[in-house]
């Protein structure tokens, strides 16, 4: 791990502490916390109470790093595949929060407030389907990047949550729920590959 895999990491979190980043790239925390205080020492990122966050200089940086750090990703045909596979899964799942953030009452889309449980248990289910196809792609991938193969670990980790009842980490913003830490490998991937997000 270098200084620009920790400013990578935190472009992801976009703002997180440095165990946080850490946890993301399988990384040691120790050196991570080096990295990120030599990155606001630089000027490329701030800190407070434990947190950091990428400056306009730390974007900067690593919108210039990235072409150089990731040249042999960018044309690793694994990686684009997987990366295709991935599109095709990411549509599914949004679908699928959307359904899980709101329920359709009267012939309209209203929030879910979770009293139903028999529906929130049939689109667990459909979720945990949906991972089953996931994990041997993203698998695939870190074939080629083996730091990838975290997300199958925390993943899988929201989801066993999920299956214990914390309901939360389906799609909770506040905690790495499944759905936030999907969002993150896509932002990985598309920072790794050089695509655009599709709002």
């Amino acid at each position: 791990m270098n200084k620009f895999d920790a400013m990578h990491g935190l472009a992801i979190k976009k703002f997180g502490t440095a165990a946080a980043v850490a946890d993301l790239l399988a990384g040691d925390r120790a050196v991570v916390t080096a990295y990120l205080t030599e990155a606001v020492a630089a000027g490329e990122a701030a800190g407070a109470k434990g947190a950091f966050m990428l400056s306009g200089k730390g974007q900067a940086a690593l919108a210039e790093a990235y072409p150089r750090e990731f040249a042999v990703h960018r044309v690793d045909e694994l990686l684009k595949k997987g990366y295709a596979q991935f599109e095709v899964i990411n549509n599914e799942l949004k679908q699928l929060i959307t359904e899980w953030q709101t329920i359709e009452v009267a012939g309209e889309r209203v929030p879910n407030d979770h009293s139903d449980s028999e529906y929130d248990r049939k689109l667990i289910d459909r979720i945990a389907t949906l991972h089953e196809r996931a994990e041997p792609m993203i698998a695939a991938m870190a074939k080629s990047l083996p730091r990838l193969s975290r997300y199958v670990d925390r993943l899988g980790e929201a989801l066993d949550k999920v299956d214990d009842g914390q309901v939360e980490f389906v799609s909770g913003a506040k905690v790495s729920s499944y759905h936030t830490v999907w969002f993150e490998l896509h932002e990985d991937l598309l920072r790794l590959l050089d695509r655009k997000r599709d709002e």
